[in-house]
């Protein structure tokens, strides 16, 4: 009884890891990435790729932020609200990254799921009527940190996606720690590193 309820999991897991991936290629078809830094409305997707978008919105509404199998950066740290306030509707599916905000934006966090975002940015009063950043959707198995700082070592990771990019986050680029991917084009060979003094 018990080895035939492992095997019913194991195969549930397997099923659902397949629908998933299938549901990101379709998503992926269908998602036009916004590369207007300075768009109002953005569409942001990292859907097995990574993501480094820069905000430089004069009146920041909102958008959607699609996390499915990959992740990164949004940077909306040189972004203005729109008075009216933003709402930013997010879904992470075994993806996630960090959304970064200036310190004295109000953000309203209302995302549901097994995953998760949380505000890791000290907490300080906020003017009554301020306008306010509102994240919404949902996390599976994925989540998202709201800060004003980038994570250490992300900053020339960051950097090395824009340069690559042109800041849309389109290209195959792979995360610090990780082996570089060489199926663009570029020289695929290694080159030898001094050891640290």
């Amino acid at each position: 009884m018990l080895v035939r309820l492992i095997k019913l999991v194991v195969v549930g897991w397997i099923v659902g890891m397949i629908a998933g991936s299938l549901a990101a290629l379709s998503m992926k078809r269908r998602l036009v990435p916004t590369t207007d830094e300075s768009a109002d409305e953005i569409v942001a997707v990292a859907i097995f790729a990574p993501l480094a978008f820069h905000s430089t919105a004069k009146a920041f509404r909102g958008g959607a932020l699609e996390c499915w199998y990959g992740g990164g950066v949004l940077d909306l740290r040189e972004a203005v609200l729109a008075p009216e306030g933003a709402t930013l509707r997010v879904r992470a599916v075994f993806g996630g990254g960090q959304i970064l905000v200036p310190p004295d934006w109000h953000v309203v966090i209302r995302v549901r799921g097994m995953g998760g975002i949380g505000d890791t940015r000290p907490a300080k009063g906020y003017e009554a009527g301020a306008p306010e950043l509102v994240i919404e959707g949902m996390a599976i198995a994925g989540g998202f940190a709201v800060t004003s700082e980038l994570a250490e070592g992300e900053a020339e990771w960051l950097a090395g996606m824009k340069g690559k990019t042109g800041g849309n986050g389109a290209a195959k680029i792979s995360p610090p720690g990780s082996m570089a991917d060489a199926s663009d084009g570029s020289d695929s060979s290694t080159e030898e590193l001094a050891p640290a003094t």
